[in-house]
Order: C-alpha cells, then sequence, then structure tokens
C-alpha cells in the first residue's frame, strides 16, 4: 500500500504519461499546492495547541472545532 499523498502520486502519474510543457506545469502546480496545504496544516495545529492565557470563549472554542474538523478532513488519504 502507497502513502503517498493523492496529489503527489497524481502529480507523479502525469508526468508518467506525458512530457508535455502543460502537464508538467499541473504536475508542479499540484506538488505546490500540496506543500502549501501542508504549511497550513501545521499552522492550524499550532494554534489548535497554543497554551491560551485567558478563558475561552465560545467563538473561540468553535473555531477550534472548525480547525479541528478541517485538518481531519485534509488529512483523509484515499
Amino acid at each position: 500500500m502507497n502513502n503517498q499523498p493523492e496529489a503527489l502520486r497524481l502529480a507523479d502519474e502525469l508526468v508518467s504519461f506525458c512530457v508535455d510543457a502543460p502537464v508538467k506545469e499541473a504536475a508542479a502546480e499540484l506538488r505546490r499546492l500540496h506543500e502549501v496545504n501542508a504549511g497550513l496544516l501545521e499552522a492550524l495545529k499550532n494554534l489548535i495547541d497554543m497554551d491560551v492565557a485567558y478563558q475561552r470563549g465560545d467563538k473561540v472554542a468553535q473555531a477550534v472545532e472548525s480547525a479541528r474538523a478541517a485538518i481531519s478532513k485534509a488529512e483523509v488519504t484515499k
């Protein structure tokens, strides 16, 4: 079983099937977006893990739950 993220797998397949410039550009963009997504997920995780010195209100708690849901959805691999 391959644990490679789907975007990177697709980028590799695109390049292996076709060497045309637009296909290579599409594969490069998939790789770039995967990297950006990974950075955003890490930033969200860091925000959730921060130890805040003040009492969390309902809006903060809702934002944390929303962020957790987004992270879970983004981390699902096919």
